[in-house]
């Protein structure tokens, strides 16, 4: 993967509305600003039951956004990365549609796991329990085949979003099928979609065990096998998202969002500079992305009976829930937990704009502390325009992920684009792409308990960030031609082009 800032985006909600002209305006205005780009499930349909990620075919790009000559011309221009999601298909999917019909005679009845099918000797109040669930209630859901069979399925997300056997022969065939087509059309990067719930077994938790290792480790060998890298998307506790960095490509660094918040709400760095001492170097750095903003990936250990504390005590983890729907203007609230429907019991839903209280200097000081960091930084959309929360979306979905989901037009894009904070972001994007030091060593330099100092170098080349999130006094500078930047609090500097 290409060292540069990457962005991640719907295809529909950016501008063009579809592939075509997502290229063009990449290779238009955004020339040479992103060495990447994530496209969000751009399958058939984008509008299912959880915005894409329920797709009925895999295979096949939605028809209102294009086609696959479309990704492979937008892979020649730039990287793509596709998600896999590894661990459900729609209730409308022609394999579960077969298996309706004709129950148990179906090739596919094997494809789609049951209760029984994880707990063949049966299952108690406590076996259930110690399943991890990502949000409230059972992982399951009780139907009625057409041809009259009763079957309780296994649903981790929502009733439309049926688990898969991924270790059944045709759960293996579907995802190969996936991987074959992305090579095809010139994806070298996928992202593996709610991978951590892809194994279940009686008796555990269904989250991250060893066999989920086993199977991500399996999977990513036969996709390497076709020249694809893998990320995995995983909200754990942060000493468990460092194991799984050692097995894997790519992981998210989700615990930069909530501490980077931290940091400025508290006017402390001392909690982000721990984790940076210890945090992998494989990593996606995001400030937000489709998602909330995670609360889980600092807190307290959920899943220990020991309690292995978090990066940040509890009753600072609640004040700063707290603090963003303050800042929010109470936005987030609407959006959050059992206010809104897609329940996630681990993040907050609000713009990371918004959640700093539509700051530009904060704004623009998180977004240097993000492309500071080792790893591949990824600009969600809403993010790269500094979006406000959408609250009129979020009224009509009643989705409270939509908050942070707006539909752009042609017209917002190029507005937004000629706002300053916007075009601050955009000229720290390009300096972060092209600058040398960028390829070096990095150093967490000393600093006071409120300050963070980081530094890379090679050769004769340096850039170096120091902010102190008491004052909001910072120093951007970068080596070239003899010029320097600096400024004190309330803006970052401009780079000379």
């Amino acid at each position: 993967m290409k060292n540069q800032v990457q962005l991640i985006t719907y295809v529909d909600r950016m501008g063009g509305g579809d592939i075509a002209s997502l290229r063009q305006w990449l290779k238009g205005p955004m020339q040479g600003v992103f060495g990447g780009v994530h496209l969000l499930p751009f399958f058939y349909p984008i509008d299912g039951a959880d915005a894409g990620f329920d797709p009925i075919d895999h295979t096949q790009v939605d028809p209102r956004l294009g086609d696959w000559s479309d990704i492979l011309a937008l892979s020649q221009d730039t990287e793509v990365m596709a998600d896999v999601i590894v661990n459900h298909v729609s209730a409308d999917s022609p394999q579960f549609l077969d298996y309706s019909e004709r129950g148990d005679a179906s090739p596919y009845a094997g494809m789609f796991l049951t209760l029984d099918a994880v707990f063949p000797d049966g299952a108690n109040e406590r076996s259930l329990l110690k399943v991890y669930r990502p949000r409230p209630g059972l992982p399951l859901h009780c139907v009625q085949l057409k041809n009259g069979q009763k079957k309780i399925l296994w649903t981790t997300f929502t009733p439309k979003q049926l688990d898969i056997d991924v270790q059944h022969p045709e759960g293996r065939a579907y995802l190969d099928s996936i991987l074959q087509r992305f090579a095809a059309s010139g994806i070298r990067m996928v992202r593996l979609d709610a991978a951590g719930y892809a194994i279940k077994k009686a008796g555990d938790n269904c989250f991250m065990m060893p066999e989920t290792f086993d199977f991500i480790a399996e999977f990513a060998g036969r996709a390497k096998a076709l020249g694809i890298e893998v990320l995995v998307e995983i909200h754990s506790y942060f000493q468990r998202q460092i194991e799984i960095a050692r097995q894997v490509d790519w992981v998210y660094d989700f615990a930069l969002p909530p501490l980077a918040l931290h940091a400025f709400f508290f006017k402390t760095a001392e909690p982000l500079k721990r984790w940076i001492a210890q945090r992998p170097c494989n990593a996606l750095t995001v400030l937000d992305t489709h998602d909330g903003i995670g609360i889980i990936d600092i807190g307290a250990d959920g899943a220990d009976r020991v309690g292995s504390p978090g990066l940040v005590p509890p009753a600072e983890l609640d004040a700063l829930v707290e603090r963003i729907h303050s800042l929010s203007q109470g936005q987030s609230r609407q959006a959050t937990g059992a206010a809104a429907s897609n329940l996630d019991l681990y993040q907050v839903n609000c713009t990371f704009y918004d959640a700093l209280g539509r700051d530009d200097c904060r704004y623009l000081l998180a977004r240097a502390l993000q492309f500071f960091l080792p790893g591949v930084p990824q600009v969600y959309y809403v993010g790269l325009l500094a979006g406000h929360n959408d609250m009129e979306l979020l009224s009509r979905t009643g989705v409270g992920r939509d908050i942070n989901r707006h539909r752009y037009d042609a017209a917002e894009v190029e507005l937004a684009l000629r706002r300053p904070v916007v075009q601050s972001l955009v000229q720290l994007i390009r300096l972060r792409n092209a600058h040398p030091a960028f390829t070096g060593t990095f150093e967490l330099l000393p600093s006071s308990a409120q300050a963070l100092h980081m530094r890379w170098r090679t050769g004769i080349h340096e850039a170096r960030l120091s902010v102190d999130f008491e004052t909001l006094a910072h120093e951007l500078f970068f080596s070239g031609n003899g010029e320097a930047g600096v400024e004190g609090a309330g803006r970052l500097i401009r780079y000379p082009q």
